[in-house]
């Protein structure tokens, strides 16, 4: 085999990408190092072609319920096919751009295949073997699949194949109550699917607020089949679709028969692909690297990041996460730690939900004292233009100091109002401040700041 030697590899082409892409600019000789399609998880399998579907899925909820608003309308048809290949063009145009881009890169090399380590800062990928005084692992995580007997013999879907199929499946059953779950149920409910959701928690979204687990709980189930505190004991192919047994709540038995099966329970680290052992990285016990405050692994010159370190599984959290490493492995006299103090989350589902911060049970059990200032969409102009019956916005603040240690948001356009939010937590500002900010009215952001205005002692 033969050797070729560069400043920097990269492994894996999402968030790493950016950090590859800005040292090639700073005179580096950089590898980058991918098994897929150039971009990652977010841009060919995750939360670009997912916001795509979800666009239409929000679409097609607001003309069923436009009577409410005295205009009937309907859907004639759904041009799944059409949909399917709108995402699909748009991911496959800017993957392929990705990987063009680095092949006429004069200072980058782009190597397809799989990467594994054959010593220390040796990496073999077909028969080449690159090495480098600095590596940088950013290999993600893939879908976890439970061992439920029957499971692999009916065949069952992933949120990557579920993002490509070309068919709307008539019904599914999902398995899992997370973000991948709400969001993909709401896409495949509002087009026209049954969809059951089978949960082993007592509520949908356990890691939220919990005032927020349970309402968007309640107001995902008016619209689709949920089971909670259930798993899935066995699935069995038929001659047409699968039989889902479900033991729910004091060991009862029911069965759903379905044409599909989506596993949404979880993800993995790829971090067992890479043959670590042989370069001496360190795994923790979930196989998750481990990194230090520089996201530098135990092994100097390695650094890791996004997924595949486990720290918050978003892509926002691993596009932060790569411009300290950009500036770490630049800079190595003058390394900055990362810094996680405001990290945001999002659920693009129906309702939708976004947080950040502590949730109010996570205060109570650590003895903290705060204070919470609840509002609710429709008690303001908009929300009330809106018919919102479900939503509101729930802050939670430091009873002395007023810094704002939690904000969780249910409703339309969640996402997006939390920003105001991260704003003011950043600078470390009060939460007076979101309350004595000028509104425009009757914008839907005056719900935050009367939240912020609202704050009183825990009853």
């Amino acid at each position: 085999m033969r050797e070729e030697q560069f400043d920097l590899v990269v492994i894996g082409s999402g968030s790493g990408l950016d950090v590859a892409i800005g040292l090639v600019e700073a005179g580096w000789r950089v590898a980058v190092v991918e098994k897929g399609e150039p971009g990652g998880t977010c841009l060919n399998r995750g939360c670009i072609p997912s916001k795509m579907l979800i666009h239409s899925a929000d679409l097609a909820r607001a003309i069923r319920g436009a009577q409410t608003f005295g205009l009937h309308a309907r859907i004639e048809r759904i041009d799944y096919a059409a949909l399917m290949r709108r995402v699909r063009e748009h991911v496959d145009g800017d993957s392929n751009g990705m990987r063009e881009g680095l092949r006429e890169s004069g200072n980058a090399r782009y190597f397809e295949g799989e990467g594994g380590f054959v010593g220390p800062k040796r990496l073999a990928v077909g028969d080449v073997i690159l090495t480098a005084d600095k590596f940088l692992l950013a290999t993600g995580a893939r879908p976890k699949i439970p061992d439920i007997p029957g499971l692999k013999e009916a065949g069952f879907w992933t949120s990557t194949d579920a993002l490509r199929e070309p068919e709307l499946p008539e019904s599914i059953v999902i398995i899992g109550g997370g973000f991948i779950a709400a969001e993909l149920g709401h896409f495949f409910g509002a087009l026209g699917t049954r969809v059951t959701i089978v949960q082993k928690h007592d509520v949908l979204l356990p890691r939220e607020d919990r005032e927020v687990s349970e309402a968007f709980t309640a107001a995902f189930s008016r619209s689709h089949d949920v089971r909670l505190e259930s798993k899935v004991t066995r699935v069995e192919k038929l001659a047409r679709g699968k039989r889902v047994t479900i033991r729910g709540k004091a060991g009862r038995e029911s069965v759903v028969e379905c044409s599909h099966v989506l596993v949404a329970a979880g993800v993995t680290p790829n971090s067992d692909a890479l043959d670590l052992p042989k370069s001496g990285v360190a795994v923790d016990k979930r196989g998750y690297i481990v990194v230090d405050q520089f996201l530098e692994t135990n092994v100097p010159g390695i650094y890791a990041l996004g997924d595949v370190v486990g720290r918050f599984l978003l892509k926002h959290n691993a596009n932060h996460e790569g411009q300290y490493v950009y500036n770490n492995l630049l800079n190595p006299n003058d390394k900055i730690p990362a810094d996680y103090g405001v990290m945001p989350r999002a659920v693009f589902s129906d309702p939708q939900v976004a947080a950040v911060g502590a949730a109010e049970q996570q205060l109570r059990e650590s003895g903290v004292e705060y204070l919470v200032g609840r509002y609710s969409y429709e008690h303001t102009g908009m929300g009330s233009a809106l018919a919102e019956k479900d939503g509101f916005v729930k802050i939670l603040a430091d009873a002395e100091s007023g810094r704002i240690l939690g904000c969780h948001i249910l409703g339309p356009d969640a996402s997006t109002l939390i920003h105001e939010v991260l704003v003011v937590m950043t600078l470390g500002a009060p939460v007076e401040v979101l309350a004595r900010t000028v509104h425009i009215h009757p914008a839907l952001s005056e719900v935050v700041q009367r939240a912020a205005g609202a704050l009183k002692k825990p009853e």
